[in-house]
């Protein structure tokens, strides 16, 4: 969370703790995003292209192209967000990270996989692959 839409308070530190906390195959990567100007800097599409990431950006005016995003979105402001008081911003900090890592990630079972949490989903797609 920041309080600008700088890259590097953004975007550019979110991919790199997305890299280094999670074991990717960079040649297999897409980063999808809307049009933002975090996203087009200079400094975030050189992030993507050392690290080999392809970047795919939403069609001007075409908000289907990140219906995936929207859809989490919506998730997290209708369960977490709309659900607790006004709070400061370091403790709405901590309720984000919970919710995605701990209840996102690891406890919210999604119809789209089958009914399994992300982490199980990520199991099994491991599994498969080796």
């Amino acid at each position: 969370m920041s309080t600008t839409m700088e890259a590097n308070q953004t975007v550019s530190t979110a991919l790199r703790m997305a890299l280094g906390n999670r074991h990717f195959n960079p040649n297999e990567l897409i980063f999808h995003s809307d049009r933002g100007v975090q996203y087009a800097c200079e400094e975030f599409r050189g992030l993507l292209k050392k690290h080999k990431i392809i970047q795919s950006m939403s069609r001007q005016g075409n908000c289907w192209d990140n219906a995936v995003a929207e859809s989490f979105f919506k998730i997290l402001k209708s369960e977490l967000i709309y659900q607790i008081p006004q709070l400061t911003r370091d403790q709405t900090r901590i309720e984000i990270f919970e919710f995605i890592e701990v209840w996102y990630n690891q406890k919210r079972k999604h119809s789209y996989l089958n009914y399994l949490t992300p982490e199980q989903f990520g199991q099994t797609t491991k599994q498969i692959a080796a």
